[in-house]
């Protein structure tokens, strides 16, 4: 398989492309400025989105794309910041629509993150792929905009990744979530009530696989364990793992304070489940909270 790849230096995408190549596809990863990889081979190939639009042929028989690009939703939420966050989005989703229909054979799919924020925030409801956006706050506002920008891409076949929290030792949120607890101040955030829809990285690379071979599946996918858990439990685990306590309550106006809106990520969350590729026969390797903590801590 011919694969282009967005994002192909980030936390996910890097572990994308890693799996990629050690299964013996071809990966191009798209950026934006120029210059060779430091492993740059015959499988593995770098180009800019201005050469991709000044020769869209570049890509010949090209099977697929994964867009993963974006700015760092962890900064502070200033006016510019956000704009960054928004516009990084839907540059590289539209930079992806021009550059398809320039094309004379199209990929066969398009693989676009997301984000489980579009549902919105809740502590009672479920969510699934089936329910509808919920725009309440800055966060779930991009996402239906990136969505939407997605929608434009005249592919057979696009794949709208709904992604989770991406737990990973070595990237991610999780070095940052595991920080307080390592000097023995770790405790729930704000009510603790608050749900955390988290995915291992190795499951969130082995979804974007599946998402890529399996024809039949279209549409929004959550990108989420199938055993969401509240702030406190996560707490409580990681704690365990670490052999640290868990009793160092951080009260919710300390977040705003330090954070501002960002603070929203950490007070408030969503309880996605990945029904679909459930349905479609995907098996999580870390389904529970407590089998990831073990990898991700290296004891039980």
């Amino acid at each position: 398989m011919k694969v282009a790849v967005t994002g192909g230096t980030g936390f996910v995408g890097g572990k994308l492309v890693d799996a990629l190549l050690k299964r013996g596809d071809e990966v191009w990863i798209i950026s934006r400025t120029p210059g060779r990889l430091s492993n740059e081979s015959k499988n593995l190939r770098r180009v800019t989105w201005n050469e991709l639009e000044a020769s869209p042929g570049l890509l010949g028989n090209l099977d697929a794309i994964v867009n993963l690009a974006g700015e760092s939703i962890n900064q502070r939420w200033t006016e510019d910041a956000k704009v960054r966050i928004l516009q990084s989005r839907l540059d590289a989703t539209e930079h992806i629509e021009r550059i398809i229909a320039k094309m004379e054979k199209k990929p066969d799919v398009v693989i676009n993150a997301s984000g489980i924020s579009i549902y919105g925030t809740s502590q009672e409801a479920v969510f699934d792929e089936n329910s509808p956006p919920d725009v309440t706050d800055f966060l779930s506002g991009v996402v239906e905009k990136w969505e939407e920008a997605a929608d434009r891409i005249d592919v057979p076949r696009l794949v709208k990744l709904r992604v989770g929290i991406v737990l990973g030792r070595k990237g991610g949120a999780f070095p940052l979530m595991a920080m307080p607890y390592r000097f023995f101040v770790g405790g729930k955030v704000g009510s603790g009530k608050q749900w955390l829809s988290w995915i291992h990285i190795e499951d969130m690379t082995r979804l974007l696989l599946f998402c890529l071979d399996d024809p039949n599946i279209s549409g929004p996918v959550n990108a989420a364990a199938p055993e969401p858990v509240t702030n406190d439990a996560f707490g409580r685990v990681l704690g365990a793992a670490l052999r640290r306590p868990h009793w160092f309550p951080v009260p919710a106006v300390m977040l705003n304070i330090l954070f501002g809106e960002l603070s929203l990520l950490l007070l408030e969350g969503q309880r996605a489940l990945p029904r679909k590729a459930l349905s479609h026969g995907f098996e999580f390797r870390y389904p529970t909270i407590s089998s990831a903590m073990k990898d991700l801590v290296g004891r039980g």
